[in-house]
Order: C-alpha cells, then structure tokens, then sequence
C-alpha cells in the first residue's frame, strides 16, 4: 500500500498533485493491512530540507507496495536553523524523543553539509552519534546516505573519509558485484547512480571494516554497502533519491556562485548527465555570461527550462528496486510492535541468515 498522510505534512500535497497514490489517515485505519514505520533524519540545510524529505518520501512511496508506510520526519538539535524552517520543523517535524518511545521498524539517516575536513568538529556529531547508537539497538536497519555513510565510518570503524582529487560529480553506471544479496538480486546488474561529493570512503576502507560491498563503479567507487551481518546498516554513497532536475540545480547554483565571485572558475559540466543540445546550450550561455560580466552588465538568465526538457532519468526505477527491496526485508524480520527490532526466531547478528 502507499504512503499515508498521518499529518499535515505538505509533502504530501504536493506528491499528490505529481500523481502519486497517498492513504488518507482515515482510509488507512479501516484496512487490516500491516504498518511500518520509517524515521526520516533530515539534517539537510534550510534551503534542501523540504526537497530532501520530499526525494526520499517519493521514493519510499514508489518502492513497495506490501504494507502501509508511515514517515516520520526529524532532525538534530544544534543545526542551525532559520527561523522560518525552525517554525517549518516544529510544525511538521516529530521530535526524537516521541519516536524513541513510540519506535520504528526502520530509519533513513540524510547527508549535511559540513564546515570542515573532521566531521566529528561538526555540530551533528554527538547528536548523530546518539541517534544511531539507539538504531543499532531498537530499529531492524538504518539506510545512511552519502555524508551520513561517511559519519558512520568514522565513529564505528575508525575510517575517515578521504578527499578526493576533484569533485565526484554527475550520473555513473555502477555493477552489482555480489548479486546474491537481496538487496539487490532482483534490481539491473548495471545501473546508474548520481553522485555529488568531494570525498569518498574507498572499497580498501569498506573492506577493512568489515563491510561487504554490493554495488561499485570503475569511476565512482562504491556505491552501496552493507554492514558485517549483511542488513543492520545499509550505506550509499551515491544519491539515488535525486530528482531528475537536481543535478542541473546543483550545476545552476555554481553557475550563479561563478556570477557572483564566489566560485573563480566556471563549472565543469556533471558527467554523463546532458546530452550534446543541452551541452551546446549552456556554453552559449557561459559565453554571454562572460561577455555580460565583462561589459559590466547583468548575465542573462539561465536556460534551465529548456534544458530540463531534454534531461533523461536513468536511474530511479533501480533505486526504487533497491529501496523496496530493503523495506520488504524490513517487513519481513521485524516485529509486530514497533518498538521491538525483530521478531522472536530472528537473530539480530544474522537477521537475513547471510554470514551463518
């Protein structure tokens, strides 16, 4: 079954309107249909915040269709906030507090954005840290994205992401190396992922944690990984929540930093993601750009409708297979009450009865 609206959340509005089916609370309390509850941490910055929870509820209401998907959004204390997403988050927002003492069967942990090169100097660190610790205990598996991978490597396994020589950046075709796993056995062996980052963890590193490595590619690294018992922690690198435009928005914000002075150079173009008519468009554009900023005068406005027009999603139905697989082995190992990771005959160490 599909997403259910429990609160006022405008995602849900707004997801409606794109097409997608969402469960009226009312509706969903009159099936006799099995719940899970998935806690979203978003410590995404103000300006991503609402786009992020919006990518990743799309993607859990695509993925699976066997049970009734209750979202809980959340964030840390101590990430600096506005005042109009600070209302936005207490208005919509579920404290960490309520859901420790009411749950989950699941958890998806978002990047952020950091100010340095040691994320333990980061504002989120300990509370990040605190969340987790109560996950590996009370929750059947944490799905981490990108930065949240990074953290976890670091506090849990002692490695330290690495800074890459150039920023990782655009839409890569990845394998499936162990293709046994049920995370990934029914999904494309090659498929493409987006990625976006500076640094990575390497598959040395996975590999020294004692992690098993599911999906990599020749120019991007690993993608996704696994902890040791095979499913308590699932870890991306890439981001294959992105939407079809969020690359060209990221490409269009570093445009505009080159306009403003922030950026010295202009920006290369994300790989594999436009097409030669996109390609031939936009130098065009940092043509007149120059030309303006030379002349002294306004650029003129980026191209991003036409350009838009012409972009190709190339890998959201994998994700979807990926993330719909994880929840249907969340829903098939977790425990009637939400507060309780598995059930009984499981054994939290081998929950997929992959390593014995």
């Amino acid at each position: 079954m599909p997403l259910v609206a429990h609160n006022d959340l405008p995602a849900f509005a707004r997801l409606r309107e794109e097409g997608q089916n969402i469960l009226p609370a009312e509706h969903a309390v009159a099936q006799d249909i099995r719940e899970l509850h998935i806690g979203l941490l978003n410590m995404m910055p103000d300006a991503a915040l609402r786009a992020t929870e919006r990518q990743f509820l799309r993607l859990i209401g695509q993925s699976n269709q066997i049970a009734q998907f209750y979202v809980h959004p959340f964030t840390l204390d101590g990430l600096k906030r506005s005042a109009d997403a600070s209302a936005y988050i207490e208005r919509y927002y579920e404290p960490f507090s309520q859901l420790k003492a009411e749950g989950l069967d699941g958890l998806i942990v978002t990047g952020a954005n950091v100010t340095g090169p040691n994320l333990a100097d980061e504002p989120f660190w300990g509370p990040l840290i605190e969340v987790m610790d109560w996950a590996s205990e009370h929750v059947t598996s944490t799905l981490c994205s990108c930065l949240a991978t990074h953290a976890v490597m670091q506090f849990r396994h002692n490695q330290r992401r690495q800074r890459l020589p150039e920023k990782c950046w655009g839409v890569y075709a990845h394998r499936v190396v162990e293709r046994a796993h049920p995370l990934v056995s029914s999904v494309n062996t090659l498929f493409d992922v987006p990625h976006s980052r500076f640094n990575e963890i390497s598959r040395a590193q996975f590999d020294a944690a004692g992690c098993r490595v599911l999906v990599e590619s020749p120019e991007a690294g690993v993608h996704l990984a696994v902890s040791e018992d095979g499913f308590r922690l699932v870890m991306f690198q890439g981001h294959p929540e992105y939407d079809l435009i969020s690359l060209l928005k990221e490409y269009k914000r570093e445009v505009g930093r080159y306009i403003s002075g922030a950026r010295k150079d202009y920006p290369p173009f994300p790989e594999h993601f436009f097409n030669l008519k996109a390609k031939a468009i936009l130098r065009e554009h940092r043509d007149l750009v120059d030309r303006y900023l030379d002349r002294g005068r306004s650029p003129p406005e980026f191209p991003e409708a036409r350009i838009a027009a012409g972009l190709d999603n190339t890998w959201h139905d994998s994700a979807e297979g990926v993330v719909g697989n994880w929840m249907g082995l969340i829903y098939r190992v977790t425990h009637n009450d939400r507060c309780i990771p598995f059930m009984d005959s499981v054994d939290p160490s081998d929950p997929l009865k992959l390593v014995s």
